[in-house]
């Protein structure tokens, strides 16, 4: 992709939007449209723009394997952590409303954590499946 500037330019200015753009759509998913699913495919298409210009060596040097384990463990892990407090503080499983004082804090707190998690873990996913697909002809390193 040397020989194509422009191409590289372009995408070094798109990026930074597009990824403000899913942390829009992962921060409002409560109020409107959107939510975790959305951002976090937003949030993996602008990793994989940067990988299918700058190269998929540059684009793993920014996202490494471990941190896309850590960070689809860490997006299970919320999800399921909302739920198991909701349980602890007297609710059912999922249960949002036992999460603060006033029901409707508490429902916010948990759409928030739980949409958090899923994108988190979406994003991850998205990003370790295509480094698997787009790097199967050559030898994995070792943390893929």
């Amino acid at each position: 992709m040397r020989e194509k500037p422009i191409l590289r330019v372009a995408t070094k200015l798109l990026v930074p939007f597009i990824l403000l753009f899913a942390l829009y759509v992962q921060f409002h998913g409560d109020f409107g449209p959107g939510g975790g699913f959305q951002a976090g495919v937003i949030f993996a298409s602008g990793f994989i723009l940067y990988a299918l210009v700058f190269g998929l060596d540059f684009a793993r040097d920014a996202l490494p394997a471990a941190v896309r384990r850590v960070g689809m463990s860490c997006g299970v892990l919320i999800y399921a952590g909302v739920g198991v407090a909701g349980m602890l503080t007297g609710g059912r499983y999922l249960d949002y409303s036992v999460l603060a004082a006033d029901r409707l804090a508490g429902q916010h707190i948990g759409i928030f954590l739980v949409e958090l998690g899923v994108g988190l873990c979406v994003f991850t996913a998205l990003t370790t499946i295509f480094f698997v697909f787009a790097g199967r002809n050559r030898d994995l390193g070792p943390g893929d």
